[in-house]
């Protein structure tokens, strides 16, 4: 396959100042391309880009994933910028912590807000600039979105909802030379990774993932992983690959990861622990609050 180059192509990355979309970033720069980058935080992104360059080559906007009239107002704006909209990655998350018996339900819905309906409106609101291109749409979904643990209903749901919307975009616009991915990561340490194995409920379920099955893989990985994926304008990439076989086959491994990694006592111990705001720290509550992982 014709490596897809970055250098001088223009990159909007959504949730770019948390921890995957800031090493992201440096990535994406490293090789060349320009960068909007699209937060709640002006400050914190205007900042950002100046980390990175000058305007020529890196600039910050705010945006919220809930808002697509911002959105759209966002990726017009970049692409008067720089020029062009080449790659569009849909990378703003937040997660919780807690069984649906007892989460606050507007904790639920604002994670299927952010992570679900928030790829959808980031993508509808980039395609008209990636399609002048012929560019490449990547969500930033996960390996939950084949191994659904409990006490992440929404989380579960919204990254196999994103894999499902990547599947089927893509069918809409391969005539028109848009490329369409999603990436599976596995666990990696970044602040929301820390907000769940500091969570009595997460810290119960994962046993810190340091370990075993649910065991971290380094940050630098993914986003090597991630950055091969786009360079090959790839339908899917899982970090490690050594996790693509469970990716291929949810259905076949699915019991087995059930039964290995999620004891009945470690989830009833995990259940006792929940909070109903879907975390115990107010802190924690209320960073997941914003959407950048």
């Amino acid at each position: 396959m014709t490596r897809y180059d970055l250098a001088g192509r223009t990159v909007v990355l959504t949730g770019s100042t948390g921890g995957l979309g800031a090493a992201l970033a440096r990535a994406l720069r490293g090789r060349g391309a320009n960068l909007a980058l699209l937060d709640l935080s002006l400050a914190a992104t205007t900042a950002q880009a100046q980390d990175l360059g000058d305007e020529t080559v890196a600039r910050g906007w705010h945006a919220d994933v809930r808002d697509l009239a911002g959105l759209q107002q966002a990726m017009d704006e970049a692409a008067t910028h720089f020029g062009r909209l080449d790659i569009v990655i849909a990378g703003a998350g937040i997660d919780t912590m807690a069984p649906m018996a007892t989460i606050d339900p507007s904790a639920y819905e604002r994670v299927i807000d952010v992570n679900l309906n928030g790829v959808w409106r980031t993508f509808r609101a980039a395609l008209p600039h990636v399609e002048a291109q012929r560019g490449y749409l990547l969500a930033i979904s996960s390996m939950a979105a084949f191994v659904h643990s409990p006490l992440q209903i929404s989380y579960t749901a919204s990254k196999a909802g994103v894999w499902a919307m990547c599947d089927s975009l893509r069918l809409e616009v391969r005539h028109l030379g848009v490329g369409v991915g999603s990436a599976h990561p596995t666990f990696f340490r970044t602040p929301m990774m820390d907000d769940v194995t500091a969570d009595p409920a997460g810290h119960a379920l994962w046993g810190g993932n340091s370990k075993g099955l649910w065991k971290m893989v380094p940050l630098e990985k993914v986003i090597a992983g991630i950055v091969r994926g786009i360079e090959r304008r790839a339908d899917r990439v899982v970090v490690p690959r050594s996790l693509t076989l469970t990716a291929n086959a949810p259905g076949l491994f699915r019991p087995i990861l059930e039964r290995v990694g999620f004891r009945s006592q470690t989830v009833q111990r995990a259940l006792g622990l929940a909070s109903a705001s879907g975390w115990h720290d107010p802190a924690v509550h209320e960073r997941h609050q914003a959407g950048s992982r």
